[in-house]
This record gives structure tokens, C-alpha cells and sequence, in this order.
């Protein structure tokens, strides 16, 4: 099965792989498979110009993690390390008397004293809340999971003043630590999972001919398949 999607990718996806991706060199290329994983490795005169990369099989055919995906998908963990780092700076404020001079009177310690303000602050962490569901959900994160909750809770208790404020303060110690743990493991899982199936927006790049053009040939192949 496995063989028959890779040589039906091979004739319907050059263009895909032309635009996108980086597998295409002078030097040959050797196609095995192992463990259910298909992996391509070129074969050169030299062992210098040779390397090995997973091909990962998309649902409009395979895809592999570039270099540049590899920095973008760094990048976005690092802003999420970063934003963990500015949010614990900016609620420890919260922990403090409010006579303190670390306190100041900036933005956060403006919300801090008027609980309406959480209308303007609301979108952002309205955002942060769908980021940490997807990734509760995709790949079962219980900091993350715990996240959709807490953050919610923390606003709206805080706007509504219907929550004690020994009470928000629990919690908004416990969302400092699960944020700071949330951005930290990110760092551990494979690099793929933050880019997804590529081969869909490689598939969106394309002119609608050939996008029509390349859905008909994986039809064909889908039939095929389920006769054979």
C-alpha cells in the first residue's frame, strides 16, 4: 500500500515538490521502507552528498520537515517560552502589597485594580485559551487541558468579583507554573507536530488545474487500491 501511494505521489506531485519542498537533486534516490515508515536517502558518488529524511505520507501525498520548517516551528516555541517568561514577570505584580514599588502602575496592576479592564486584556488570553485546548485535545497535555479551564475561571472571576481573592490567587499561581510547564514541553515533542499535514498546504499553493488535476489521479489510485 504503502509503495503503491509513494509511486502515485511520484507521477502527480512534481510540481508540488518543485514549489515546496527540497527532495529533488541530481543524484539519484533510494526509496525504502521500514517499520511502516517510508525514508529516501540519495545516493552519491560521495558519501558527503548523501543524507536521510522520514518521508511523511499527507493526504494529498508525502511531505518531508525542511530546515525552514525546523526554524519556524523554534521560532513559535520560543515565543510561547517567551510569552510564559512575560506573563510570570507581569502577574507576580499581583502577589505583591499593593503599596510595593515593584508594583508601579502599569498595565497589569491597572487590571489588578479594576476588574472592568479585563474586557480590553480579554481577547488575548481568549487566544492563549484556544491555543492550549488544540493542544490539550491534539496530543492530550494535561497542563494544557488544566489551562482551558484556569484562564477562563481567573477573568471571568476576577470581572464578575464573585470569586475570593485568596481564590484567584491559587489559581493564577497554578496557571503561572502550568504555562511555564506547557511552553517548556513543547521543546520535546517531534518537530513535525507543530507543522501538520504540509502536504494540504502544499496542495493550496497550487493552480486550480492541477489541483483538479491531482485529486482525479488520487481518486484513481483510491479505486485502484480497493480492488486489488
Amino acid at each position: 500500500m504503502a509503495s503503491g501511494v509513494l509511486s502515485t505521489a511520484l507521477v502527480t506531485l512534481p510540481s508540488l515538490h518543485s514549489r515546496r519542498t527540497k527532495l529533488h537533486s541530481s543524484s539519484p534516490v533510494k526509496v525504502r521502507v521500514n517499520n511502516g515508515k517510508i525514508r529516501c536517502k540519495a545516493a552519491s558518488e560521495s558519501s558527503q552528498g548523501s543524507f536521510e529524511r522520514t518521508v511523511y505520507q499527507g493526504v494529498y501525498g508525502p511531505w518531508t520537515v525542511e530546515p525552514e520548517d525546523v526554524r519556524e516551528v523554534i521560532l513559535y516555541r520560543s515565543g510561547l517560552v517567551t510569552a510564559a517568561m512575560s506573563f510570570i514577570v507581569g502577574s507576580s505584580a499581583a502577589f505583591l502589597p499593593g503599596d510595593s514599588s515593584l508594583t508601579g502602575n502599569g498595565l497589569v496592576q491597572y487590571v489588578i485594580t479594576n476588574p472592568t479592564a479585563v474586557w480590553f486584556v480579554g481577547p488575548l488570553f481568549a487566544a492563549l485559551t484556544g491555543l492550549v485546548f488544540k493542544e490539550g485535545l491534539c496530543y492530550g497535555k494535561l497542563e494544557a487541558g488544566i489551562l482551558t479551564f484556569i484562564i477562563p475561571l481567573v477573568l471571568l472571576g476576577h470581572l464578575t468579583g464573585l470569586m475570593d481573592d485568596g481564590v484567584k490567587l491559587t489559581l493564577l499561581g497554578s496557571w503561572m507554573a502550568l504555562f511555564v510547564i506547557f511552553a517548556g514541553r513543547k521543546f520535546t515533542q517531534p518537530i513535525k507536530d507543530d507543522i501538520g499535514d504540509k502536504s494540504i498546504f502544499m496542495f493550496n499553493s497550487l493552480p486550480e488545474v492541477e489541483k483538479k488535476a491531482l485529486i482525479a489521479k488520487l481518486e484513481e489510485q483510491k479505486y485502484r487500491d480497493s480492488i486489488n
